[in-house]
């Protein structure tokens, strides 16, 4: 199993079955996102630092003007994609192995969560998992504890108000909040 592999299998929205090859390729690099995730959570680290170690986390070079206050906690990483100008605040955690990407000029408010991956319902496949990807578009801003559950879209200038729980995508330009997140108004974009 190579990444590539991996991630045609969950960008298919394929099963994860307990104990194949893809759970054993996640259980594999969620190695790599420790280590590199303790090494960013250790000390204080300089923002160039601090995109480096994002840089070795993802796989691929993090845009400069990318901005993350650690901690930080990501299972997997190497299916993180961050636009330019990205501000993640401190304590937030991505569980990216289905996938999340986040447009350019988004803002993640502090200790928000992120999920890509459910779990069979069935007792008896319950260690199996469902991957379906994030997108959350450009000039979004999600507020303090904000979670976002797998299979979301967040449409670009949306607003998500803190401590809303994400189950549905997110029209563009609208603003949602609450347990679940519902529509209370337009951002007043165009």
């Amino acid at each position: 199993m190579n990444l590539q592999d991996f991630l045609d299998h969950v960008q298919a929205r394929t099963v994860i079955e307990a104990g194949s090859a893809q759970h054993a390729f996640i259980v594999e690099t969620a190695q790599h996102a420790l280590r590199t995730t303790a090494e960013l959570n250790s000390g204080y680290r300089t923002p160039d630092d601090v995109r480096r170690l994002l840089s070795q986390l993802t796989g691929r070079a993090v845009p400069e003007s990318v901005t993350l206050f650690p901690p930080f906690y990501c299972e997997f990483g190497r299916n993180l994609t961050l636009g330019e100008d990205v501000f993640i605040n401190m304590g937030c955690t991505f569980q990216d192995a289905g996938g999340i990407t986040i447009g350019d000029g988004t803002l993640i408010g502090h200790g928000s969560t992120v999920v890509t991956l459910d779990h069979a319902v069935d007792p008896a496949r319950r260690s199996d998992m469902l991957p379906a990807p994030v997108v959350i578009g450009r000039q979004v801003w999600l507020g303090a504890r904000v979670t976002v559950v797998p299979g979301v879209t967040i449409g670009d200038g949306a607003i998500v108000g803190a401590g809303a729980v994400v189950t549905k995508d997110v029209p563009a330009n609208t603003i949602v909040a609450g347990v679940p997140a519902r529509p209370i108004g337009p951002t007043g974009a165009p």
